[in-house]
């Protein structure tokens, strides 16, 4: 009796240390990121290198967004390129029949755009997430050719493949693209505090157990139609107020951009890169895999060899990393601790 009640202050310890350790990194960790990316443009100097972030982030945040579906409830979505392009064209058609007052009206219009995305992606996830794996991932890529199409034919709004164009955004050269930089970032402060919020929530062990076993959260009375459906609209949501910032960027809009099947499949390979279902996997494989497929792009040209680069990248993640980089690590480290 003595023996044990002495042993308890001592194992204590080290528990509450143990407990700490992840709360202090809970708060560090976006700290250090974000303070980062917020000091970025002003540090590197080179413009070329702030476009190069801007499209880092954007994937980042887009990463994150499909990690809601595709990782979280275990839903692999190949659609969410659609949800680019219709966010994109949403608020190209807009600002290109009322031109913008000021600079910044195309950013204040992103939570309307969002809210729309998230509204025609509601139907959608309805009939699409009534099956399950390989099917729903050939439902939703069908739903890139079927928007696609649509952009290439509706002429009257869209502009056909002459595309639709936007007034350029009236910041000084120097620092063109520093709004759309910091509105980007905001974009994934706003994706990394969902995931968070959601991995923390009844909504986040609903989608758990909806990836795990389906059926059997459906059996024990889970509301898992809900929960499948807030996570589409809320990932959709953001892949569109994204494009919307992408489609006021280039400030012109074309159909084999705008909805290109390839966008989806980034985003799938940095969630994968990462780690699917991990709060910063898909940021950390959206900053590892931007930056080299732009450079094999620039040395390779505009022959689309860089997607060998693409193809090879996801079988070396599937063979060597099938969980990603944060799982696997954290995989080797707790051997690590245990074999002590």
């Amino acid at each position: 009796m003595t023996s044990t009640l002495s042993a308890t202050p001592v194992a204590a310890g080290p528990r509450s240390g143990f407990v700490r350790r992840p709360r202090l990194w809970r708060i560090a960790v976006p700290v250090v990121v974000f303070a980062t990316l917020l000091a970025a443009p002003w540090t590197v100097g080179q413009p070329w290198i702030v476009n190069l972030l801007i499209f880092t982030l954007m994937y980042a945040t887009m990463a994150s967004a499909w990690n809601l579906v595709g990782g979280l409830a275990g839903y692999p979505s190949l659609g969410h390129a659609a949800f680019f392009g219709i966010g994109a064209y949403g608020e190209a058609i807009w600002f290109h029949h009322h031109p913008p007052v000021s600079g910044w009206e195309p950013f204040l219009a992103l939570p309307v755009v969002a809210v729309g995305t998230a509204l025609v992606g509601l139907p959608v996830a309805w009939i699409a997430m009534r099956t399950r794996a390989t099917t729903f991932a050939i439902v939703t890529i069908t739903l890139v050719f079927v928007v696609q199409t649509l952009a290439f034919n509706v002429r009257a709004l869209t502009g056909g493949a002459q595309g639709i164009g936007i007034g350029p955004a009236p910041f000084g050269v120097a620092y063109f693209a520093f709004p759309f930089y910091y509105v980007l970032v905001t974009l994934l402060a706003v994706a990394v505090a969902m995931t968070a919020l959601i991995m923390r929530s009844r909504l986040g062990l609903i989608l758990a157990t909806v990836r795990d076993d389906e059926d059997k959260a459906r059996g024990i009375g889970a509301p898992t139609a809900v929960a499948k459906l807030a996570a589409f609209a809320l990932s959709v949501g953001l892949t569109g107020a994204v494009g919307a910032v992408w489609a006021y960027y280039v400030s012109f809009v074309y159909p084999p951009f705008a909805v290109d099947p390839l966008v989806t499949i980034g985003m799938v390979l940095m969630v994968y890169l990462g780690g699917r279902g991990t709060l910063w996997g898909p940021v950390l494989g959206a900053f590892l895999v931007v930056p080299v497929q732009q450079y094999l792009a620039y040395q390779l040209g505009a022959n689309s060899l860089h997607l060998v680069g693409y193809a090879a990248l996801f079988l070396v993640v599937m063979l060597v990393l099938p969980r990603g980089i944060l799982p696997s690590l954290a995989d080797r480290l707790g051997k690590r601790v245990g074999g002590r």
